[in-house]
């Protein structure tokens, strides 16, 4: 396909159903409760009324629609209340399952991070937060027991060092995902770095697109071990090498789990490192001009994807929002391997970056700032933050590599993880988040710790992610074996948390298989991973990894 200066506009009348608030076919009437008060007010003016009014009066005096919807737009949940139980997450309001304290979520686009930036964000989290902090699967830093008065102390200390929680959440483009090594791997096909920037610089804070029907998310990664998670965003701009044109990204939309799991699609196109940020304001306009506005639970781009089919959204792309065409491209080539960059691994430069794995991304206040020290001492104090929970240490001279891996292991830190709490990955749960059934966090790291214990010698790749309800924010539907937790009824009738149980999913594959709905009660969790494990490798054939197992296996083997 040629470019082309001049392209006829589709009628968006012959692509779309009416009714769905689509402002693009003038429905801009609000047809939801946070349609309504996102038009009353743009949900960035709140900061003004949090440092100059909340803060002083507290957080009883919050409105609803501030408190459990602008809040998000600069990055704050209100937190669950400790002592609720699942029961009462299906029972009780959101007033009465929330604490007067906040999440607070850092923005870390692309996970760049220096010691600096660390050192700050460890430091409020030990005066301000209890020195909680957790790495999330986006590259981001989340800080619980965040009281309002400290917000404003907050905010202009993580603005002093380049960090900000604006549009960390809320209807908006949220954190761009990166490769954690990009400009210095030394497979590396593109360094996608100056387009999340140009991204960053453009879309985030800007009022023309701080109203989309849902989250917006978003990555770009040259990195041929498709380190993303680039199948199941919003939009994703993935490295490749045009035989004519050379290196820059093909172009994936409409990916996202939660209750209707979807894998994106690709447009097909090939689109240089320059046009990256163009396109991807076309993508973002098309899903705040066609995003169904009436329905939350269809309110994210995957279902304007699912609606059109990627040829329409393309054309749509190209006449109404590019004017031009673009061109056509090839696919990445698949990657079975790892994408976490846990390990020792070469640069370019002939120094080394550094992958260590905190259990399901739990850390502190103390172990960031002794983090940010051994990255000043052992490299150049650059840090980058993964999307699969875990963190990289750049630029360590040869000499240094295990001295550093010696702090981080003292740590907890562990360059050379077993397979189990490599593979671990969990979400808040109901230890904040006020809409999980079940603990995750806590629950996932006993059981890593005691599968090592029980499966000392285990050496395949695996991957267990735990959810703590159906939002799949861990996503449990592209794990091995992937849980969502659940309240289950005891042998006494006694409500108790459970899980449901999902198997063989995988990134580059599908979905995997939920065996005739196999349901597991929390205490029954080590056991139940032990039996299913132990099964795989006493069955699987030669090179057979867990997931295509999983799939062929009968149903009594996965019980």
């Amino acid at each position: 396909m040629s470019n082309s200066s001049q392209l006829e506009p589709v009628d968006p009348a012959l692509l779309f159903k009416s009714g769905n608030g689509r402002w693009a076919l003038g429905e801009t009437e609000p047809l939801n409760p946070n349609e309504i008060f996102k038009q009353e007010d743009d949900g960035l003016n709140v900061r003004a009324r949090i440092e100059n009014e909340y803060s002083k009066t507290g957080f009883y005096s919050i409105p609803e629609d501030d408190l459990r919807g602008r809040f998000r737009w600069w990055g704050l949940y209100s937190q669950r209340k400790p002592g609720t139980t699942g029961t009462d997450t299906s029972q009780l309001s959101a007033a009465e399952l929330e604490d007067p304290y906040f999440m607070l979520r850092i923005r870390s686009d692309g996970g760049q991070l220096n010691n600096v930036q660390l050192k700050t964000i460890a430091s409020i989290s030990q005066r301000f937060a209890r020195d909680t902090a957790d790495i999330s699967d986006r590259q981001n830093i989340q800080l619980h027991w965040i009281d309002i008065k400290d917000v404003p102390t907050i905010w202009s200390e993580l603005e002093a060092v380049g960090l900000s929680s604006n549009e960390a959440c809320g209807d908006v483009p949220r954190v761009v995902l990166g490769s954690p090594v990009a400009g210095i791997a030394t497979d590396e096909i593109i360094d996608g770095t100056p387009a999340i920037e140009e991204i960053v610089r453009r879309f985030v804070g800007n009022p023309l697109f701080s109203n989309l029907p849902r989250k917006f998310k978003s990555a770009v990664s040259g990195s041929p071990k498709l380190d993303v998670a680039h199948e199941i965003n919003d939009v994703s701009f993935v490295g490749v090498v045009h035989p004519e044109h050379g290196a820059g990204f093909d172009v994936f939309v409409g990916g996202g789990l939660s209750t209707n799991p979807m894998f994106a699609q690709r447009l097909g196109t090939w689109v240089p490192l320059e046009e990256v940020a163009d396109v991807f304001e076309g993508i973002l306009a098309v899903f705040r001009d066609y995003g169904n506005r009436k329905n939350r639970a269809k309110a994210r781009l995957k279902f304007v994807m699912e609606e059109l089919g990627a040829e329409k959204f393309r054309e749509l792309l190209e006449s109404n929002y590019l004017g031009r065409k673009l061109i056509d491209g090839p696919a990445p080539a698949p990657h079975k391997g790892r994408r976490d960059h846990v390990g020792v691994y070469e640069q370019q430069d002939g120094n080394f970056y550094v992958g260590a794995a905190p259990t399901v991304g739990r850390v502190s206040g103390t172990i960031l700032e002794t983090v940010a020290e051994l990255a000043e001492r052992y490299g150049s104090g650059r840090i980058r933050l993964t999307a699969q929970q875990k963190f990289v240490i750049l630029d360590v001279k040869e000499i240094d590599v295990v001295p550093l891996k010696e702090g981080l292991e003292k740590l907890g830190l562990y360059v050379e993880p077993s397979e189990f709490r490599r593979g671990a990955m969990a979400c808040t749960g109901i230890e904040f988040c006020k809409l999980a059934f079940v603990d995750t966090k806590t629950r996932t790291r006993d059981l890593v710790t005691q599968l090592e214990e029980r499966i000392p010698d285990f050496k395949q790749p695996l991957t267990i992610h735990i959810n703590g309800c159906p939002n799949s924010c861990a996503r449990i539907q592209v794990a091995d074996i992937g849980f969502k937790g659940l309240i289950s009824t005891d042998e006494n009738g006694n409500s108790e948390e459970g899980f449901q149980v999902h198997l063989g999913g995988e990134l580059d594959g599908d979905f995997g298989r939920k065996p005739r709905g196999l349901k597991i009660s929390a205490r029954e969790l080590p056991d139940y991973v032990e039996r299913v494990v132990r099964r795989f490798e006493s069955d699987r054939t030669e090179n057979e990894r867990f997931a295509d197992w999983a799939k062929r296996a009968e149903d009594e083997a996965l019980a």
